[in-house]
């Protein structure tokens, strides 16, 4: 449940500066698009709708996918995620996050998300993964990240990797991608896949 009151008592009484008040719209616009996305179904339906957070630890981490998904890229922050790693997955250049008791995973946690991004990355992200809360290193409170729920390599994904031989070609397939998801019924398949970082 929300609690935050909507528009703010400031706001009814005169008490803000005209651009004060445009900016308290505005958030409180972003907040009513997350809690209608919210209200969905399927893994979408679990958010609050309060500054939902998300931490990437595989391609949307890097700006220039994040550009041709969202047509911008949302402010983030460097972060850390432990008792959890990226894993290479079997045919595909992209990784998936699982539980690992020693496991240490380097990502960002991207925030302002609108409802209609929240739509778009979901629906980017493949049907074996599970939208769950998390708990990166010095944030107060927990963010969501997808984690892999099916079998994964023993070998870690490698982002330098990634980034030297893949990331060019993904982000244009992912721009296609965007203009056209239909075109792509199985993102493992043809185009997607790779060799196991």
């Amino acid at each position: 449940m929300i609690t935050n009151i909507w528009p703010p008592s400031s706001a009814l009484s005169g008490r803000c500066s005209r651009a004060a008040c445009a900016s308290a719209s505005s958030q409180g616009e972003r907040r009513r698009e997350v809690v209608s996305a919210a209200r969905g179904d399927g893994r979408l339906g679990r958010l609050s709708g309060r500054d939902d957070a998300l931490f990437v630890y595989g391609t949307l981490q890097f700006p220039e996918v994040l550009e041709t998904l969202l047509g911008r890229v949302p402010p983030s922050e460097p972060a850390e995620l432990t008792g959890w790693r990226a894993a290479a997955l079997p045919r595909r250049i992209y990784p998936g996050l699982v539980a690992a008791p020693l496991g240490r995973t380097r990502g960002a946690v991207l925030s302002g998300l609108t409802a209609a991004e929240w739509t778009i990355l979901d629906a980017f992200e493949d049907d074996e993964y599970d939208l769950r809360r998390v708990r990166v290193e010095h944030r107060n409170v927990p963010v969501w990240t997808y984690v892999w729920t099916v079998a994964a390599d023993p070998a870690d994904w490698q982002r330098e990797r990634f980034a030297a031989e893949h990331l060019a070609h993904f982000a244009v397939r992912s721009a296609r991608w965007r203009r056209d998801p239909a075109s792509f019924p199985d993102p493992a398949g043809q185009g997607w896949a790779g060799p196991s970082a």
